[in-house]
């Protein structure tokens, strides 16, 4: 009677260890709606982009890392304005050297 009453109480504990276990893995079920093709939780500023920004920018952690979409999403905006910054600086390199460039008769 004994071994019959630990055997039910060690199944009892192991059911209860994967049920917290798969809890803690899976959630409450409670599933959200998916985002829109082409959005993503991550926040940048739409325009205006600063060191800053990009230091607090945080990315929904998954079981293998980072969430790959919106670090992809992340990186394409950054690129984006870093373009963007460059070309602005070529037109001013430019703009500079065409000013002070000797004018010939």
């Amino acid at each position: 009677m004994l071994t019959l009453l630990l055997y039910v109480l060690i199944v009892g504990l192991v059911a209860a260890v994967l049920f917290l276990l798969a809890s803690a893995l899976f959630g409450r079920s409670e599933e959200l709606g998916p985002l829109p093709e082409g959005t993503t939780a991550t926040v940048l500023p739409v325009e205006g982009i600063s060191g800053a920004d990009v230091r607090s920018l945080r990315f929904q952690q998954v079981v293998r890392g980072y969430k790959a979409g919106e670090v992809d999403w992340a990186l394409a905006r950054l690129a984006a304005r870093i373009d963007e910054l460059q070309c602005q600086l070529a037109e001013a390199r430019a703009a500079g050297a065409a000013q002070h460039a000797p004018e010939q008769s």
